[in-house]
């Protein structure tokens, strides 16, 4: 009883602790430039409305000029949106050269790689690997291109590099080119934020759990699902069977629902922590669902994972198992 306690204590005091450490910020906030991709909604937006309000030098990126014009009106006048198509080198070029102009000699203080796509998804063998290389261009060579255009800046101000992964880079629950991807930021974390310690630049990483945004909402995702379907050759829908699009659609529909949790806060709180703090984290997991399952679950035997994981899967018409 008494070993409990005295654990029990250590616990609690490091957790005490780690909240205390992570209370300061940084100061000067008017003076440092943060750069954003992906904030036409979503986390990136939520996140560049926030940072101005609490006295950053915002720079959004956004893929449609509906996304800039809406930031433009509702934010203050240090606030600065681009286009930017991070599949595209010219863009991410581009981009690179207005912020070099803008911070100057101060250079940049953070990066947030929050651009990304979840579509298509669906089992390997309903793709191609057309398909696997649109995805990779957004959530992975997107993330590595913005970072390398923007490094020396970044290293000019001593200053951070923000990566938006998912749990979803540490395990992997399904098929299709996401997780890969995710897999990718997560390598490209690693390496990058021990590259960057002799020059004091911070990377962090972030690894949401599931959230109610578009990239977890089924009206969008079914349909992309049910495209895929469509244009499979007979051979691979007859593997599957004639009903299983339909176990899918019912399955997800009440799964995203009840896993997708609301309050989008939880992860930009995260993100301006990374951003902000003094002292940030490497790594955050915001959702409980991240903390307490997906993470753990990363950790455990492969072979327990495979039998969790496949144990309520939808079973294809022509299983062998």
């Amino acid at each position: 009883m008494n070993m409990f306690l005295y654990l029990l204590g250590l616990v609690v005091f490091y957790y005490l602790y780690r909240w205390f450490r992570e209370i300061p910020r940084v100061p000067d906030k008017g003076d440092k430039y943060v750069y954003i991709t992906g904030c036409d909604s979503g986390f990136g937006n939520l996140l560049a409305r926030h940072l101005d309000e609490l006295g950053f030098c915002v720079i959004a990126s956004c893929f449609t000029e509906k996304g800039e014009e809406d930031l433009r009106k509702a934010c203050s006048g240090r606030f600065t949106t681009l286009h930017l198509d991070v599949k595209k080198n010219e863009s991410v070029d581009k981009a690179a050269a207005l912020i070099k102009d803008k911070v100057g000699a101060r250079g940049l203080w953070a990066v947030v790689n929050n651009a990304g796509v979840a579509m298509p998804s669906a089992p390997c063998d309903w793709l191609t690997i057309d398909d696997y290389k649109s995805m990779l261009d957004v959530n992975l060579n997107g993330v590595i291109a913005v970072t390398l255009s923007v490094l020396p800046l970044i290293k000019k101000a001593r200053g951070r590099v923000v990566n938006v992964a998912s749990v979803f880079g540490r395990i992997s629950p399904g098929g299709g080119p996401y997780t890969v991807s995710k897999y990718g930021v997560e390598a490209f974390n690693d390496s990058l934020r021990r590259n960057m310690v002799p020059f004091g630049v911070k990377v962090l990483c972030i690894e949401p759990g599931f959230f109610k945004t578009t990239m977890t909402d089924w009206i969008v995702l079914g349909k992309s699902f049910k495209q895929l379907w469509e244009k499979m050759p007979q051979e691979v829908r007859d593997d599957y069977g004639p009903d299983y699009l339909d176990k899918v659609d019912m399955r997800m529909r009440e799964k995203l629902a009840k896993m997708s949790d609301a309050d989008l806060m939880k992860v930009v709180s995260c993100m301006e922590h990374a951003v902000s703090a003094v002292r940030p984290r490497t790594r955050y997991s915001p959702g409980w669902d991240a903390k307490l399952f997906w993470i753990p679950m990363s950790y455990m035997p492969t072979g327990f994972v495979d039998w969790l994981l496949l144990k309520k899967a939808i079973i294809p018409a022509k299983a062998v198992y």
